[in-house]
């Protein structure tokens, strides 16, 4: 052991040694090198190797990293921007503990009394790198922006461009926040882990960075969120790279999570017995008759708070229950643990949908009140809400779906004064309601996305919290959030943002179509990078029977095959009969089988919305299906290549063709092999669900 650190001294003498010569210092593994300069007393990269596939980036502007730093956001002039050229480097050091190399290089500002320790980190065993600041001032600054990576490239690419952070305007809420960067010579992923980043491609320069607004206090450290830098095999299939490195740092892994929500049954006018009868039914038709697995649990939606009582009162404890459920859901507790599932709820955390009687009741006890909900910066209400939420999660409630969180599907509030939100008095925004159309221009853009940022983080606090006392609990972000692959290192699945919460339409095609169509849009048309399968879409439902079985069926696997680990079953549970409760679980049954392919789902095919044929695709190493939908009024030929593009790997020889629908086979041969075209003849409004074993 003494011999060991003699060894290491010795080598990061030679290395101190280097950089008083002005020489370089590599942290590489298996996947990538990153060369870091420190020559002239200067920091830069001046090499990024992806060794996967031997590409190079060779930054050419050395920025490294921004700092937009002023005397405050309200301030109109005085604000200054400097890059790691207008520092000194005055020390680093290089350690190497527990299989992952760590550089910091310590730097000076003396003109702005500015401290700057620049940290690399990078695992021996992962594909990705890190990379993070730690800011002292000697003196009071806003932090205004912080981009932690700078890095010119001849390839950077923004996939996601859209940036439409709107106060009001139906399904038109595309606020650009938390998406990836990519760089398309070298195959490589870039972006900040956290998602209200504004990472943005500006003259072929990566910056990864977010908006902050906070004043740093004198002497006072700064830690900034990490950048990420991974690499892939080859820039065509940059997203599988990208998707699994998310696989990798979300907070719990993906997962089947199975359950009943009561909307659909009884709307706002829920209460204990309904809810208990319906949870037994549920429990009786599926798991006793027919031999599911027990749901992960049974969610009371809107309508279990005590907030619709002209005498109802929040100020000592907010979302108190009603007099339709037992104190603290003792009864419906006993109910459901009788069924081997977990107890879920709905809470609006800004106080939207059946809380609003609540939103004016407090602003009148001093909580900080915006238009149509709460601040989600408000130090005072966000202080009662984590309290109670964090109170529900120890006494059991293990599913929270936080619905209304910056606002809704057509009106977003902003918080105007300060607090806990930078303030930007220049915009003269005193006499603007928070959710003022006239907030939708852009100049507006960087006052919101404080808000955006901070209330994001006040949000976060809590879900690291509910994490802390229940480890297995299940969290959905739903109306008013936004799709950013770095939440799921605090919840477990996003609403798809702009979309319904029915998919309309006269028909079960209609139906698909629409919800699918907002997949195309999402990931096709605007390019988002989130992984499907942690999408909460808000289907499947069923709320009355006669339907055609074979109707019935071809919906629910259809839907089913869009991969998404969260099924949420919107049932009207009194309407069902026999043959519909057998579909139910011929679906749930399916998805429990093909589950582990769905962390490589993906769509193929054409526009759902103009009947165009597509589908969706996912596989692992042993198993693959494939989903097809024709949903226009001719018959058509598809073809498909069993490739890459459609996740499949060339482990396997040969697969078994099989289908959970019947004749779903049908014309195709009894098996394939990887690089075969699978060519399907189908008819109109057809839909067929491919098993490969």
């Amino acid at each position: 052991m003494k011999f060991k650190n003699l060894v290491i001294i010795g080598l990061l003498a030679i290395l101190f040694a280097s950089f008083k010569q002005g020489n370089s210092i590599v942290l590489e593994n298996d996947y990538l090198s990153r060369t870091i300069s420190v020559a002239d007393g200067t920091l830069s990269t001046i090499a990024i190797v992806n060794k996967i596939n031997g590409k190079t980036i060779t930054p050419s502007d050395h920025n490294e990293f921004k700092l937009r730093i002023s005397k405050g956001t309200s301030e109109v002039n005085g604000d200054i921007t400097l890059t790691a050229k207008d520092f000194e480097v005055v020390n680093f050091n290089i350690s190497k503990e527990n299989n992952s190399q760590t550089l910091v290089v310590e730097l000076q500002n003396k003109k702005h009394k500015l401290k700057v320790d620049v940290h690399y980190e990078l695992a021996d065993n992962e594909s990705y790198a890190r990379k993070y600041l730690k800011i002292t001032s000697e003196k009071n600054i806003t932090l205004e922006r912080i981009d932690v990576d700078a890095i010119s490239a001849n390839g950077a690419y923004q996939p996601y461009t859209l940036k439409e952070i709107t106060t009001q305007g139906p399904a038109n809420w595309k606020p650009g926040l938390g998406q990836p960067l990519y760089e398309r010579e070298s195959a490589t992923f870039w972006g900040i882990e956290f998602p209200a980043a504004t990472n943005e491609v500006v003259n072929q320069e990566l910056n990864c960075g977010y908006l902050w607004g906070n004043e740093l206090n004198a002497n006072q450290t700064y830690t900034s969120y990490k950048s990420v830098l991974g690499v892939a095999d080859d820039y065509e299939f940059i997203d599988e790279a990208f998707y699994k490195y998310i696989d990798n740092i979300r907070i719990r892994p993906l997962r089947l999570q199975v359950q009943y929500n009561s909307w659909f049954d009884f709307h706002s006018n829920v209460d204990k017995e309904s809810f208990k009868k319906s949870s037994l039914k549920i429990h009786n038709e599926l798991v006793s008759k027919r031999d599911v697995k027990p749901l992960n649990a049974y969610v009371i939606d809107d309508g279990w708070q005590d907030s619709r009582r002209k005498d109802a009162d929040w100020s000592d404890k907010v979302w108190k229950i009603n007099e339709k459920f037992s104190p603290d859901f003792q009864e419906t507790f006993k109910t459901i643990d009788s069924l081997d599932s977990k107890l879920g709820l709905w809470l609006s955390p800004g106080c939207f949908f059946g809380a609003r009687p609540m939103v004016e009741k407090l602003g009148e006890k001093g909580f900080e009140r915006l238009e149509l909900s709460m601040s989600m910066t408000g130090e005072k209400y966000m202080q009662k809400l984590e309290d109670r939420v964090l109170e529900l999660t120890g006494q059991g409630v293990n599913y929270f779906k936080f619905d209304g969180i910056f606002g809704h599907l057509n009106i977003r509030d902003f918080e105007l004064q300060g607090r806990g939100t930078p303030k930007m008095t220049q915009l003269g925004v005193e006499n603007l309601s928070p959710n003022d159309s006239t907030l939708n221009d852009p100049i507006y853009d960087e006052l919101k996305t404080y808000y955006l940022v901070n209330g994001t983080e006040r949000i976060i606090e809590i879900f690291n919290k509910m994490d802390e006392i229940d480890p297995d609990v299940f969290i959905a972000i739903t109306n008013g959030a936004y799709l950013s692959s770095w939440w799921l290192q605090y919840v477990d699945v996003v609403w798809m943002i702009n979309a319904g919460d029915a998919a309309g339409g006269s028909s079960r095609t209609d139906e698909l179509t629409y919800r699918d169509g907002v997949y195309y849009e999402i990931w096709e048309t605007e390019n988002t990078k989130f992984p499907m399968n942690a999408i909460f879409n808000h289907e499947p439902k069923k709320d009355k029977t006669g339907e055609d079985e074979h109707t019935f069926r071809d919906y629910l696997f259809m839907n089913l095959s869009r991969g998404t680990g969260f099924i949420e079953l919107y049932l009207k549970t009194d309407n069902l009969v026999d043959k519909d409760w057998d579909v139910i679980a011929e679906g749930l049954k399916w998805s429990e089988k093909v589950f582990p392919t769905f962390h490589n789902v993906r769509m193929h095919g054409g526009n759902p919305r103009n009947s165009e044929v597509y589908g969706y695709s996912a596989w692992d190493d042993d198993q693959g299906y494939i989903s097809i939908h024709n949903p226009s009024d001719k018959s058509i030929t598809y073809k498909l290549v069993l490739n890459r593009e459609l996740g499949i790997s060339n482990s396997k020889d040969k697969y078994v063709l099989s289908s959970p629908i019947e004749n779903n086979t049908a014309g195709l041969k009894n098996s394939y092999s990887p690089g075969d075209t699978l060519t399907v003849d189908l008819k109109p409004k057809e839909i067929r669900v491919l098993n490969f074993n």
